[in-house]
């Protein structure tokens, strides 16, 4: 009589299956409008059809959700009709959709707007929930299994995760509580602070993007937050750059910096160089007074926003402004890619390599 063994399912293992399905979402929703929207947007006013395209790339984004919950179940195997319910229900628990209803002449009527990618976080909840019913449920439906798990595993968890949402929420808000106190300190120490946050935040779940519009980050902490990016950015593309595919170094180049998650959270010690590299590059913010607005804080590089930004308020020296948000980040990014991998050997390439690969 032969036993056969079967890999039991960790925490470990399944929240890293998560996080992977996740970062395949990030990369594939949000590049298209990444390398698109900077070439498209100075044509958009004069031609429809660039304006419509642009239009295209920018909601195409707004399906991170379906594609954050499909990747996720196809991390676990599942089959198609079980992944859809996954890409459904993380659509309905990120919240990216709002219902808006209207009284005309007494006849009400309810429509639907996309309002964003919603809660990263509580979009991947919600998915690992569903993945989790659909695994305990196994093969109890049977053949009713098309009919009970678009009930239960779609419209249900996601019904469970949008219950959840305004409370996951308050963790970011939590968070940008945090960095709201870092504006009150003298512009050196609140520029380091602040670019250091922005820095680690964008390669966790959490959106740099709402934090800085939920606290009104202006100023020279919008830049400082933008350099923060910047920063990550710089160092991770020297990391990446023997150890993934040439496409790895793109995305995160144009911005796609949420795909080495997995990375942060099974190593959070790559924060370190992070860190260091956002404290150093936004010197340059109180230097130069470098400002921003709360809508470009959580960009950086990404359609040249940040720059833009400081260009818009007055910095109009173009040759300064890309030493300072280019050359300037990825020299001190390959500095500390030298000494904490090459040099002194503190972490390993492998460290660096993207699961989205």
């Amino acid at each position: 009589m032969s036993e056969t063994t079967q890999t039991k399912e960790t925490v470990g293992s399944f929240t890293m299956k998560v996080l992977n399905g996740s970062a395949t979402a990030i990369i594939v929703s949000l590049l298209p409008s990444a390398i698109l929207s900077t070439f498209l947007t100075p044509f958009a006013g004069s031609n429809a059809i660039v304006a419509n395209l642009l239009h295209i790339v920018t909601v195409f984004q707004y399906f991170f959700a379906v594609m954050c919950g499909f990747s996720t179940a196809k991390q676990f195997n599942l089959g198609y009709t079980e992944a859809a319910c996954v890409g459904g229900a993380a659509f309905l628990g990120s919240g990216c959709m709002t219902a808006v209803t209207t009284t005309v002449k007494g006849v009400t009527t309810t429509s639907f707007q996309l309002a964003g990618m919603g809660d990263v976080i509580n979009t991947m909840l919600t998915a690992a929930v569903a993945v989790l019913f659909i695994k305990w449920v196994g093969n109890r439906f049977g053949s009713l299994g098309i009919v009970f798990f678009p009930i239960l595993a779609g419209t249900g968890v996601g019904f469970l995760g949008s219950l959840i949402k305004p409370y996951v929420s308050l963790v970011t808000t939590a968070i940008g509580d945090v960095i709201n106190t870092f504006t009150k300190l003298a512009p050196y120490s609140m520029c380091i602070l602040i670019a250091m946050s922005f820095a680690i935040i964008i390669v966790t779940p959490l959106s740099t993007v709402a934090i800085s519009v939920a606290i009104g980050l202006a100023g020279m902490g919008s830049a400082a937050a933008g350099f923060g990016l910047a920063s990550t950015a710089a160092f991770l593309f020297w990391a990446t750059l023997k150890v993934d595919k040439p496409g790895v170094q793109v995305a995160i180049f144009l911005g796609v910096i949420k795909m080495m998650m997995p990375n942060f959270l099974r190593y959070p010690v790559i924060g370190i160089p992070i860190a260091l590299t956002a404290a150093i590059s936004t010197l340059s913010v109180p230097i130069l007074g470098m400002q921003g607005t709360p809508a470009s804080g959580g960009f950086g590089l990404i359609g040249a926003v940040s720059p833009l930004a400081a260009y818009n308020a007055g910095f109009h020296n173009v040759l300064v402004l890309v030493i300072v948000w280019v050359v300037v980040p990825f020299a001190v990014g390959y500095l500390m890619k030298k000494i904490f991998v090459d040099w002194t050997k503190i972490y390993k390439p492998e460290y660096f390599i993207s699961p989205a690969r």
